[in-house]
């Protein structure tokens, strides 16, 4: 069996066929013909983004921030049930701020939702959440358990 030489530009365009099938997986073309460059609509469903987010784990709370870009405070839900914290946000259309006639524009909607597993016992009166500069910062109080006292014994 004869081996076969390696050609470079041969991997390259295996890479570049394998990088344009998961992009067609990820955004579906809907009638390219009609204007290839835009985006197609969505439903709420299908335009839920998921934040970056970082998670700090502190000896009295866990804090967890999140990207929330352009989302106003009124538009963000954040639930803990069962252990499970639940970041919801949405950005809304502007109505009635048409500044002319629009050519193309994405910006109108965009539905941000996360969940995470929280494997503390949090104080649920404690938690508290701030949005700056397009950042979520949520604070989960961690329970203090009582540790386990150590008891001498005397020996008389």
């Amino acid at each position: 069996m004869p081996l076969d030489k390696w050609n470079p530009l041969k991997e390259l365009e295996s890479m570049r066929k394998e990088m344009d099938r998961i992009w067609e997986d990820l955004f579906p073309s809907r009638k390219p013909e009609a204007a290839p460059w835009k985006r197609q609509p969505a439903t709420p469903e299908q335009a839920t983004a998921s934040p970056a987010i970082d998670i700090i784990d502190r000896t009295d709370a866990i804090v967890v921030r999140a990207e929330m870009p352009g989302v106003a405070k009124d538009d963000i839900d954040i639930s803990l049930q069962d252990g499970t914290l639940t970041i919801k946000g949405e950005v809304k259309e502007e109505a009635g701020q048409k500044e002319g006639n629009y050519t193309y524009s994405e910006r109108n909607y965009r539905y941000f939702a996360r969940s995470l597993n929280i494997p503390f016992k949090i104080k649920q009166d404690g938690i508290k959440a701030t949005l700056k500069d397009g950042v979520l910062s949520v604070q989960l109080p961690k329970v203090v358990e009582e540790q386990p006292r150590k008891i001498t014994v005397d020996i008389s």
